[in-house]
């Protein structure tokens, strides 16, 4: 009687073990590759991201998880290890990323362009300014107020260059000039409630226009013209497969089903980014 109970708790005990073993020749699921892009708000906001991953990822099988923030958040991110790719639009601080060997390559993607927004007031009659250098003095002589995103990214900078271009100093918070620390969209929407100017990115504007009272002041001067860039990092302290997974993200982005793609996102029936190839 034991004997048969043994034999028969050996066998369960075999059953058991064999049914969480794989039968001989079975493969274990794939596992998704997984990689992280640091990018701008812009590229979030204006919907582009979506219009172009959704596709990639569909054919690849490979995840992207966005980060979107700022330019100088996106390249600490990258420069910590904790993303895989970065897409960003400040040309000095690219290529100074890349002289400090914190990327290995920077690749043109696409560009696209700031606009002034201000109330369709314009209080400090921006629109009959000769250029953006005036268009700013007379934002500053007018005491009108101003939002910055004031958060390092690549929107910041070029605010904070085209304020040095046109002969203005640095700005401190007031009671007229604003710093959001946040986001292309959260910075407008409190242009709009407190009737003030700001810079901001074609692209966002499109998709936040029909929620704001706001219009566009100044446009079209070759010193709003924003280029992106895709920045590929060194191998160490990242997962190889996620490196792979980003270069082959940065090889589609600048060839040519990515620059096409590019190229037919609208909004509104405009075009907000324009890609590198042709242009």
């Amino acid at each position: 009687m034991h004997t048969t109970r043994r034999a028969y708790l050996s066998a369960a005990l075999l059953v058991g073990v064999a049914a969480l073993v794989p039968a001989c020749g079975d493969k274990a699921p794939d596992v998704p590759v997984k990689m992280r892009l640091a990018t701008t708000t812009s590229t979030e906001n204006s919907g582009l991201l979506k219009f172009l991953l959704e596709p990639w990822q569909a054919e690849t099988g490979i995840e992207v998880q966005v980060i979107p923030v700022g330019t100088g958040q996106a390249l600490e991110l990258g420069k910590r290890g904790d993303a895989d790719l970065v897409l960003v639009h400040d040309r000095a601080r690219e290529d100074a990323y890349v002289a400090d060997g914190h990327a290995t390559e920077r690749r043109d993607v696409m560009w696209n362009d700031f606009v002034l927004l201000g109330p369709a007031a314009d209080p400090a009659q921006v629109k009959q300014a000769s250029g953006i250098a005036d268009a700013l003095q007379r934002i500053e002589a007018a005491g009108a107020p101003f939002v910055s995103r004031g958060d390092k990214s690549g929107t910041h900078a070029r605010e904070q260059l085209l304020r040095k271009q046109a002969g203005l100093s640095v700005a401190e918070p007031s009671d007229r000039w604003f710093e959001t620390g946040q986001g292309m969209g959260a910075s407008m929407t409190m242009a709009s409630e407190k009737g003030a100017y700001i810079l901001a990115d074609r692209g966002t504007w499109l998709a936040f226009k029909d929620r704001l009272d706001l219009e566009v002041v100044r446009e079209g001067d070759e010193s709003l013209r924003n280029p992106y860039g895709v920045l590929l990092l060194p191998a160490a302290g990242h997962d190889a497969k996620a490196m792979g997974a980003a270069k082959q993200l940065a090889d589609w982005l600048t060839g040519p089903e990515g620059q096409k793609r590019i190229g037919e996102f609208e909004v509104d029936g405009e075009v907000l980014f324009h890609p590198v190839t042709g242009s």
